[in-house]
């Protein structure tokens, strides 16, 4: 494998700074900069966005959805003209085409799935946009799962933020659900009973969830009801739980529909 060249990774928190730190081990050149974070051992600190940009290859942007565009628009001064900058903010599809916008080089639309802490450069990506098979070709044999989602900027960070939905939304259902058990006190019980269902969880069970849903939403309505009413009484903010009723709701009037 040829080294790819300077890798420039802006933004140090806990992503840039595990990916950083993978890279150099694997023996890349790496230039860093974090406006409140040193460099890692190893990664030669920068002087600001554009002078890490600055001759490097290949520059990765980590840091957040509100400075995505200020970062490639402070990196672009710095860029090589044959330059490829990769954004791997978790950003929507707008940020993402403005960023590609603000820099004179190839755009790779990079979206990491789950958390980098841990896993580092080993964090399974998408990528899409016109450097998107670049991106793969450079990040894949440096240990990074790379899968090409599409040619467009935007279109791996909206399949992301698609799969957030439901990787979220499953956090904010377990937790509404653990408050309300504590509040019973059968927390521990209800603990248990969450990890035997995700633990055992198979394909059988997503299609009981998608198609039990619509099949009976209109009962499932009653019981989400009821549910709202338990945390209510409870004390309990019932947000997971008010939003489920009305998602059911909605469903029951579609089948109804026809």
């Amino acid at each position: 494998m040829s080294a790819p060249g300077v890798i420039a990774v802006i933004g140090l928190g806990e992503a840039g700074s595990a990916i950083a730190a993978d890279l150099v081990a694997a023996g890349v050149t790496v230039r860093g900069w974090d406006p409140v974070r040193e460099a890692p051992e190893g990664v030669q600190p920068a002087e600001g966005e554009a002078d890490a940009a600055s001759g490097a290859a290949i520059v990765l942007s980590l840091n957040s959805a509100s400075v995505a565009v200020e970062v490639a628009e402070s990196a672009s001064p710095g860029l090589e003209p044959d330059a490829l900058f990769a954004d791997l903010n978790t950003a929507a599809p707008a940020v993402k085409r403005a960023a590609a916008q603000a820099v004179r080089a190839d755009f790779a639309d990079v979206a990491l799935l789950g958390a980098v802490p841990g896993r580092g450069v080993s964090t399974p990506a998408l990528v899409s946009g016109p450097g998107a098979e670049r991106f793969a070709d450079a990040l894949g044999p440096l240990g990074m799962p790379v899968t090409p989602v599409g040619a467009e900027v935007g279109d791996a960070s909206a399949r992301k933020l698609a799969r957030s939905v439901f990787a979220k939304g499953l956090a904010a259902a377990v937790g509404e659900s653990l408050e309300a058990a504590r509040a019973l006190g059968c927390e521990d019980w209800l603990y248990a009973d969450i990890e035997s269902t995700l633990t055992t969880a198979d394909a059988a069970l997503l299609r009981r969830l998608v198609e039990g849903s619509r099949l009976h939403a209109g009962r499932r309505v009653d019981e989400m009801e009821a549910a709202v009413a338990l945390l209510e009484e409870l004390g309990v903010e019932p947000r997971v739980a008010s939003a489920t009723a009305q998602w059911l709701r909605s469903l029951a009037r579609t089948e109804v529909g026809g």
